[in-house]
């Protein structure tokens, strides 16, 4: 396994084709007067090949602006991948914006994951990040693992990250 930060180059159209997005939800938490709450709410989300070829063209242009892609690859096949957005913001803090992270459904269970959230750590760090913010799916399973690598609710709520998806969960982790 091979994790690597991408150049923008190494991100074709194609680059997602083989990539399984598929998630169903069935429960979710909710923030709710600074709580989070579990509710009953069943969904799928799954990429169509259109949507890759977007996910996939944002992620170039964001290697190219100064941001970072990070993929998990095994013997060429994309495992996982994490996108930090390139513009810094925050007032008490400086954030960056994990913008994607994710892992083929066909390779979830095998900590990839979590050495993805560590690489994409160490590389906010490195690009003069104080904390990583995260507009986070709400459902409960992405949420158990968001708070296994020490995120909690974000003290500052970036109202842009928020308005682009008002059910998710925000969150913060200091590097």
């Amino acid at each position: 396994m091979n994790i690597s930060i991408l150049d923008p180059k190494e991100i074709p159209g194609n680059f997602l084709s083989g990539f399984k997005r598929y998630q169903q939800t069935k429960d979710v938490y909710v923030m709710d007067n600074n709580q989070l709450l579990k509710k009953e709410d069943a969904f799928v989300d799954d990429w169509n090949e259109q949507q890759k070829q977007n996910i996939a063209s944002h992620l170039r242009e964001t290697a190219e602006k100064g941001g970072a892609v990070i993929c998990v690859k095994e013997d060429g096949k994309l495992l996982g991948f994490s996108v930090i957005e390139p513009d810094e913001f925050g007032t008490e803090s400086t954030y960056l914006e994990l913008s994607f992270i994710h892992v083929s459904a066909d390779h979830r269970g095998q900590k990839i994951g979590e050495k993805l959230f560590r690489k994409t750590m160490e590389k906010a760090r490195e690009m003069g990040a104080n904390k990583l913010y995260i507009g986070a799916h709400p459902a409960v399973e992405t949420q158990h693992f968001y708070k296994k690598m020490g995120c909690l609710p974000a003290q500052e709520i970036h109202q842009p990250i928020y308005d682009r998806e008002p059910r998710d969960v925000q969150l913060e982790v200091t590097l």
